[in-house]
C-alpha cells in the first residue's frame, strides 16, 4: 500500500536532507534553508545564536501566508528567545521548534494537508 502524501503539484517538498544540504522538489541546495509552500530560499544561518527577526524577516512579511513556522535547530532541539516567539506570534505566526530531521518531517505532513506552514530549517552534517 503507497502511503506517499498526495502533494500538490508545484508545492516545495523536502526530499532529502543532511550532509550540509537540502533537496526540496527536486532541487539541491547547500546550507540552510527557508521553506514556503510555493518557493524554497537559501538562508545565511548555520546555527541557532544566528536565528532572530533579521534571519525570519521574510517569513514574517510573508504575511497571512504562513500560520506555522517550522524551525529546524540542526542536529538537536533548543531554546528560542520568548521576545521573538512573541515577535512571530505578533504577525499570526506561531513557532514549534524541532530538530532539522523532525521539522522536514513534519513540513511535508502539514504541507500535504494544505496548512499555511513554512520551515527554517538549519542544515546537518
Amino acid at each position: 500500500m503507497d502511503i506517499t502524501p498526495q502533494i500538490p503539484s508545484g508545492r516545495q517538498v523536502v526530499q532529502a536532507y543532511g550532509n550540509g544540504s537540502f533537496r526540496v522538489s527536486g532541487q539541491a541546495y547547500r546550507g540552510s534553508v527557508l521553506i514556503f509552500p510555493d518557493r524554497t530560499l537559501t538562508w545565511p544561518v548555520t546555527a541557532m545564536a544566528e536565528v532572530g527577526e533579521a534571519s525570519l524577516e521574510p517569513v514574517r512579511a510573508a504575511g497571512g501566508e504562513v500560520e506555522l513556522l517550522l524551525l529546524g535547530c540542526g542536529g538537536a532541539m533548543a531554546p528560542i528567545p520568548a521576545s521573538l516567539r512573541a515577535w512571530l506570534k505578533s504577525a499570526g505566526i506561531v513557532v514549534e521548534v524541532m530538530d532539522t530531521g523532525a521539522a522536514c518531517r513534519t513540513y511535508n505532513v502539514l504541507l500535504a494537508e494544505a496548512r499555511r506552514v513554512a520551515a527554517a530549517l538549519i542544515a546537518v552534517g
